[in-house]
């Protein structure tokens, strides 16, 4: 059994628990948290212990999954934990993943341990489907749409604007863009016309509606490149009809073959998820097996997922995956 630890317990590390129930090759044995861990309470029955007390527990775990944020947590806890465990992270800020790599890279080889970086799907699946495409169809350009789903940082932001006391944000990609990829004419198109922005809040009572929704789609870096819609309901409303996190989107690749390119073709891998947080679990679960058969053959530093070998994701032999599958 390979033994899994979770260092953080919010949505990532409950959705990896409940992931690691479907794997029978793997177990929770401890989850170390910030809080006083006499009031967790884990779906698995794994033990629970304080975040300082993770070294006196190396024996217990096999592969730590860091289950913090991308902002503040992982960039320092990831390559903290890679000089001591095994780990996989799920950092998402795209921009710094060069930087991130180099840390946690440097960590893991002077531990002799792995570190898997930038697991779930976007970065993650998508990723690997950027890749394949770009490798099949040289002659070609990539198109990402995301949604539709909620946007926690987007939410996040509309929540810290004055007189807001909650809200959810919608990303969703625009119809004709979409089928304009899907056609093979390659068009370019601009970040207005790729995605628009929906907006659900729950103002203060009193408040000035007109100043929360121009503060809205005027926000830099999050609505002002974009159409935006906003609409103002009841808390009750948001909690009946938007408390899930739902999220997905497209990776698609056109491209050209042929003596003169003369023939279209078009890759799309696509996803629509009902829990974004319990499906990037999944795909971490997966490459935690991964992780834990690297370490066995010796190998050290960090990874993603590009360099992983797709067998190595399965619980199945090679000879069952060539058999069943191939």
């Amino acid at each position: 059994m390979i033994k899994v630890g979770l260092y953080g317990y919010g949505n990532i590390a409950k959705g990896v628990e409940c992931a690691v129930k479907q794997n029978k090759d793997m177990e929770v044995t401890c989850v170390f948290t910030r809080r006083n861990p006499e009031t967790v309470q884990t779906i698995s029955g794994a033990k629970v212990y304080k975040t300082d007390d993770v070294l006196n527990h190396k024996d217990d775990v096999d592969v730590l999954v860091m289950c913090g944020g991308s902002a503040t947590d992982l960039p320092e806890q990831t390559p903290a934990m890679a000089e001591h465990f095994n780990v996989v992270d799920s950092f998402d800020t795209h921009k710094r993943i060069p930087e991130h790599f180099a840390n946690v890279d440097a960590a893991a080889k002077k531990s002799g341990k792995i570190g898997i970086i930038s697991v779930g799907w976007d970065p993650g699946m998508f990723s690997l489907n950027r890749l394949y495409g770009s490798c099949i169809l040289p002659d070609g350009a990539d198109y990402t749409f995301w949604g539709k789903g909620v946007s926690q940082g987007h939410s996040d932001a509309i929540r810290r604007i004055e007189g807001v006391v909650d809200a959810r944000q919608y990303t969703i990609p625009v119809e004709e863009a979409l089928e304009a990829v899907r056609s093979g004419s390659e068009p370019q198109l601009t970040t207005r016309q790729k995605h628009t922005r929906e907006c659900f809040v729950v103002a203060e009572e009193g408040a000035d509606l007109e100043r929360i929704k121009n503060e809205i789609v005027t926000m830099k870096n999050y609505f002002d490149e974009y159409d935006t819609t906003v609409n103002f309901i009841s808390q009750e409303e948001l909690d009946r009809d938007h408390k899930g996190i739902p999220h997905g989107g497209f990776v698609i690749r056109t491209g050209k073959t042929g003596k003169d390119l003369e023939n279209n073709h078009v890759i799309e891998y696509s996803l629509k998820l009902d829990s974004n947080p319990e499906f990037t679990s999944s795909v971490i679960v997966a490459f935690v097996r991964a992780a834990y058969r690297l370490n066995k053959e010796g190998q050290s530093g960090c990874k993603t997922v590009f360099d992983i070998p797709p067998a190595y994701l399965s619980i199945k032999s090679g000879e069952e995956l060539r058999k069943e599958m191939l």
